[in-house]
């Protein structure tokens, strides 16, 4: 029987990445401190589950030019299986990511390529039984993907296990298509504003468990920064996984971060608890350095942890 992967839908674009000491006023300007320029987007998600060991097949879209260059390039660095020809005929896209003093985050972004991807795209991705799909709600936000994803999920064999990131635009996406995707989800991962936004509830462990209901696997985590997350499993009492502490300087990835850890963990077995422990350690050694692809190796999760 083949390992399991993390067989991942989402999008890969480019990051440019700003450190400010304060996001400006409508009409003012501010000098960055720092600047990167590099591939990003779900390019982390699979990074950090490749570091913690999982295997990925990265089936997204991406394209030609300047933007898909940097994409390119970095696809073709990693150890991933990349199922997609890619497009000639438009570039891939690209977000602003501005980080304050804070170390909080804000995104722009503009679309590319990777909101090309066509059910016959999707049609090219060999699932295995024991693999692990990865969906974002950033593909939803594009229209093509958002019209292949529901029939393709669907249509999965039932032993796959799907996991769901919204993403912070799920606020902005049809619910109609929420619930549509939610039925052949077995785990939805959020934060906790993008659990509020989901289920009007203020309290995250009030949302976890809202949420688990919603999904087919019965398991939800609602991720909440710098104190941990909560987790409802299959009717379980919700619980509180506290986070690893430490002083971050750069909050960009943290979530994806938490999101490719939380698949390689559960692909070796382990239960849902004990992957969001790593994964809350993983995203919290992500966030004390600068750069979005930031995550942690194995081995210094599996220090993190001894040390408890």
């Amino acid at each position: 029987m083949a390992d399991p992967r993390l067989v991942f839908t989402g999008n890969v674009i480019v990051d440019l990445v700003l450190a400010v000491d304060a996001i400006p006023e409508p009409g003012g300007d501010v000098v960055a401190s720092a600047s990167t320029l590099t591939a990003g987007g779900g390019y982390n998600t699979m990074v950090a589950a490749q570091r913690d060991g999982l295997g990925v097949v990265f089936g997204g879209q991406y394209g030609t030019g300047p933007f898909g260059d940097i994409v390119r390039s970095a696809l073709a660095s990693s150890r991933f299986e990349i199922v997609q020809p890619g497009l000639s005929d438009v570039d891939s896209g690209y977000c602003v990511a501005m980080i304050d003093a804070s170390a909080e985050r804000t995104f722009v972004t503009s679309a590319g390529a990777e909101g090309q991807l066509t059910r016959a795209d999707l049609d090219r991705i060999p699932v295995h039984p024991d693999d692990l799909v990865y969906v974002s709600g950033y593909s939803l936000a594009h229209p093509v993907n958002a019209k292949a994803l529901p029939g393709w999920l669907a249509a999965l064999p039932r032993t796959v296990r799907v996991l769901f990131d919204p993403s912070p635009l799920v606020g902005d996406l049809d619910p109609g298509l929420i619930s549509d995707v939610l039925a052949r989800i077995d785990l939805i991962s959020v934060n906790d504003r993008e659990a509020q936004l989901m289920t009007g509830l203020d309290d995250p462990a009030s949302a976890a468990a809202e949420l688990a209901e919603r999904v087919r696997g019965r398991a939800a985590i609602v991720r909440t920064g710098g104190t941990g997350c909560w987790v409802a499993d299959a009717g379980t009492p919700v619980t509180h996984v506290p986070a690893y502490p430490v002083a971050a300087v750069d909050t960009n990835g943290a979530g994806d971060t938490h999101g490719g850890v939380l698949a390689a963990a559960l692909a070796r077995g382990s239960d849902l608890r004990t992957a969001a422990r790593r994964a809350n350690i993983a995203a919290a050694l992500a966030v004390t350095r600068h750069g979005p692809a930031t995550a942690p190796t194995a081995a210094r999760i599996d220090k993190a942890l001894s040390s408890g």
